[in-house]
């Protein structure tokens, strides 16, 4: 066999191509796998986080903000560790973008605070001198869409086996448990419940009264999943 192949180079070459390419398969397809794998204290995003996580979609914050922090060093002293692959688990879809007009909001909720972000998205330009950002007046009056984040969750649960309702190992060594509703009228109660926590640190009253009446403006739903970016 080797002596035919020596006398015949082009399927000797080709030989040569697939036994390298089979090794490297078998180098690189495992370490993928286990990289790609959820990071230790990475959780599945609650009903209002994904709510939030729409919102930030819907209004086009990505195209300004990435959500990458890239492995040098001029990058991570000012963000944070450089992104993982499987801190993206239950992202879909991706938001790395493209440009930075703004900061890398990767872990944005281990910095800024609710009332930070309250006060930035109603006038941008007093919390940060220079800001060219414009002010987000509308999601304080505008109501975060429960119904569609629920699908969502349900969508994600069945066909991505994302761990809602189970046990997620976090990084002191515990476990925590992100619950999905039910049904849709749980899940509304679910994600008020985790908005009157969100605007516990608010001062806007109107948003303070919307919530208390069972309504949920798209700020607090944008928060939550701002302060979730960890």
């Amino acid at each position: 066999m080797f002596h035919w192949l020596e006398k015949h180079p082009f399927f000797f070459a080709v030989g040569v191509f697939v036994a390298i390419a089979f090794a490297g398969l078998v180098e690189i397809v495992p370490n993928f796998a286990e990289a790609s794998r959820p990071v230790i204290g990475t959780t599945p995003y609650s009903t209002l986080e994904l709510a939030g996580r729409q919102v930030y979609i819907k209004n086009s914050c990505n195209a300004c903000h990435s959500q990458l922090i890239r492995p040098f060093k001029s990058e991570t002293d000012r963000y944070g560790h450089y992104s993982l692959s499987g801190e993206y688990a239950y992202d879909r879809p991706f938001l790395w973008g493209s440009k930075r007009t703004g900061p890398d909001l990767m872990r944005v909720g281990n910095y800024r605070t609710t009332d930070w972000h309250e006060n930035h998205m109603k006038d941008p330009a007093a919390i940060v001198p220079g800001s060219i950002m414009p002010a987000y007046k509308w999601l304080f009056t505008n109501e975060a869409d429960i119904d569609t984040a629920f699908a969502e969750q349900l969508t994600v649960s069945q066909f991505f086996s994302v761990p809602y309702n189970k046990p997620v190992p976090m990084k002191d060594g515990s476990n925590k448990i992100v619950e999905m509703a039910g049904s849709v009228a749980e899940a509304h109660a679910m994600a008020l419940e985790e908005a009157q926590v969100v605007v516990a640190d608010m001062k806007d009253q109107d948003v303070k009264d919307a919530v208390a009446s069972g309504k949920i403006p798209e700020i607090v739903a944008l928060i939550a999943y701002l302060n979730s970016l960890k």
